[in-house]
């Protein structure tokens, strides 16, 4: 058996804190959800899938963000990183030029996990 690629990642939460999670990823960073209900939403590109979900065996926040990041792309990473800017999420690092030419920023969501966005350099 092989292993055919990424189909997804899922986010977990409390229920306590689903609320806020799921205002950040929908309404913060604009994602558009495929499947929406309590508990539970995901969203989906090309085939792969991000969910955010109640994980009831969670006790706290991420205590060490820097395990996994999400990393979302974006055409306009300075609107974006404004956007959620004024919308209070705190902002880790702001856009940076990298190596490789594109600009990557860095933000937390309400559990403390750190979303990257990336915008690719233009050819």
């Amino acid at each position: 058996m092989a292993i055919a690629g990424l189909v997804g990642v899922a986010v977990f939460t409390r229920r306590s804190n689903f609320d806020a999670m799921r205002r950040f990823y929908v309404e913060a960073l604009g994602l558009v959800p495929l499947s929406d209900r309590p508990g539970f939403v995901n969203f989906e590109w090309d085939g792969i899938r991000l969910t955010v979900a109640v994980h009831s065996e969670l006790a706290a926040a991420n205590p060490e963000p820097r395990h996994v990041m999400i990393n979302l792309g974006t055409d306009d990473i300075d609107r974006d990183v404004a956007r959620l800017r004024r919308s209070g999420v705190p902002i880790v690092r702001p856009p940076e030029v990298e190596h490789w030419g594109g600009r990557v920023a860095t933000v937390t969501d309400p559990d403390g996990n750190y979303v990257q966005l990336l915008e690719f350099p233009r050819v």
